[in-house]
This record gives structure tokens, C-alpha cells and sequence, in this order.
């Protein structure tokens, strides 16, 4: 019986390595693998309860409600749009999240919204300001090419928000690392 399973927390490239390793040592058969889904061969109900488990040891979860399902589409949505910088969408979050669930925006976002309790605009934004830690972290590019890459408008509007997030200013976490990142799966 062929299944396809929606996961939680599954949010970098590594994730899919890992689980990619552990259902081969299995001998699990995974016929489709992305982030956030999974589409396996089950033999037996044995079989499914070891992938359950291979799952939770790895710190995913299974999603069953559509709900947080299509929280988890977002998410995996928003988390591709920052792995390419300069990303820069040709249109605003809300067309661009619509197009691709292929719903209307204001479901999404109330859901999103609901089972997050957290604004789609407010996770981007935390997600955004992760990337920026990445990015000072690697000391390849200065603030205003960091903020060009990220789309904002003017530096100072990127200032703001990690202030704002972080507590403290671009510079001092440059300076100091304070903070740290967190991975993507704790956002919220």
C-alpha cells in the first residue's frame, strides 16, 4: 500500500537526508520525498508504526488535520522563498501564497493565523530576520546588500525589525552573536 504522510517539522534539506538514510536502513520504501511530505511503500501495519517511530525520534510529527496541513504548506512555502537570496517575489506574499496552495488568501491566512496564533506576515518576518543572522554569520555581505537581498526597501526598515525582534541592532549581533539563531522549526 503506497502512503503519502504530512510531517511536521521537516524544514531543510538535512531533514530529508536523514530521513532518506533511516527509511534505507529500514528497508523502508520511500518512493517520493520533500519537505514537510513523504510518500512510502507500507508492507504491514508493523512497518507503519516503525516509520511513526523513526519519525518521532528525529523530532517530526505526523499532520493529519488539513488544517495544519496547510499551515505546514506555508511554512514550507515561506522557508523556499529564503533559501534563494536575493529572492525578491514578483508579487506580494498573500498572490504568491494563494497561487500556490491554489486558495484563497484569506482562508489560508486565517488558518494560519488560528493554528499559529501568529500572522503568515509576522512568521515571514521572523523567518527573514533568521536569514539575516545566517548571513551576518557568514561575513560575506554588509548590512545594505543584506537588506537588498531580503527585498526591503531601505536598511533602516531592516534595522527596525531586528531590533524589534532580537532586542538588539544589526551591528551588536554582528559584534557579539548574542541571541543565537534558532532553527526554523522553533520560529514559533
Amino acid at each position: 500500500m503506497i502512503k503519502e504522510i504530512f510531517i511536521r517539522n521537516m524544514v531543510c534539506d538535512r531533514c530529508i537526508k536523514v530521513l532518506r538514510t533511516e527509511f534505507k536502513n529500514e528497508d523502508i520504501d520511500l518512493i517520493e520525498i520533500e519537505l514537510g511530505r513523504i510518500k512510502v511503500g507500507i508492507k504491514n501495519e508493523s512497518q507503519f508504526e516503525r516509520i511513526i517511530a523513526i519519525l518521532e525520534d528525529d523530532g517530526f510529527s505526523i499532520i493529519k488535520s488539513p488544517k495544519k496541513k496547510l499551515v505546514e504548506k506555508v511554512k514550507i512555502e515561506l522557508i523556499h522563498i529564503l533559501e534563494q537570496v536575493p529572492f525578491g517575489l514578483e508579487e506580494n506574499l498573500s498572490s504568491f501564497l494563494s497561487k500556490k496552495l491554489k486558495k484563497e488568501y484569506s482562508k489560508i491566512s486565517k488558518t494560519f493565523s488560528f493554528i499559529e496564533e501568529v500572522t503568515i506576515e509576522k512568521y515571514f518576518i521572523k523567518l527573514k530576520i533568521e536569514k539575516v543572522k545566517e548571513l551576518i554569520q557568514s561575513q560575506e555581505y554588509n548590512f545594505t546588500q543584506i537588506s537588498q537581498m531580503l527585498d526591503y526597501k531601505h536598511l533602516n526598515h531592516l534595522s527596525k525589525q531586528f531590533k524589534n525582534e532580537t532586542g538588539m541592532s544589526l551591528t551588536d549581533y554582528k559584534l557579539n552573536r548574542k541571541g543565537g539563531r534558532k532553527s526554523l522549526d522553533k520560529i514559533i
